[in-house]
C-alpha cells in the first residue's frame, strides 16, 4: 500500500472507530465523510435538537501536499496521536487547527 492509501484507510479507519461509539440519537444522526477525491474526512452531526438546528463538525482532516491536517477537533480524544498509533509518521501529521506560527512548537509535522 503506498503512502496516501495507508494515510487514507487510516483515516477512514479512525473516524470508522470513533463515530462508533458515538450515542444513536433521534434528533441527529452522526455522518461520516470520505471524499478521497478531494482528500477531505469529515465527522458531522446533523439534525435537530427541539427547534434548535444541529449542525457540527466534529473532526475534520484533510490530505495536502503529503500530510494529514487536523482541521477540526471538537471532542476530547486525540487523533494525532491515534493516527501515530497506527502508524502514521508524527512529522506526516500538521495540526491546521493551531496557528502557523504555533506548529513549531507542537511535536508534529510544519507546512
Amino acid at each position: 500500500m503506498d503512502k496516501l492509501e495507508f494515510f487514507r484507510q487510516s483515516i477512514k479507519d479512525l473516524l470508522s472507530k470513533y463515530n462508533s461509539w458515538e450515542k444513536q440519537n433521534d434528533s441527529w444522526e452522526s455522518q461520516l465523510i470520505f471524499d478521497e477525491a478531494r482528500d477531505h474526512y469529515l465527522w458531522l452531526d446533523v439534525g435537530w435538537d427541539g427547534c434548535k438546528r444541529i449542525y457540527d463538525s466534529i473532526i475534520h482532516f484533510d490530505i495536502k501536499d503529503g500530510k494529514i491536517w487536523l482541521q477540526q477537533n471538537a471532542t476530547d480524544l486525540n487523533p494525532a496521536d491515534d493516527l501515530i498509533g497506527l502508524g502514521v509518521g508524527r512529522e506526516d501529521i500538521i495540526l491546521g487547527l493551531q496557528p502557523p506560527f504555533k506548529r513549531s512548537y507542537t511535536n508534529y509535522g510544519v507546512a
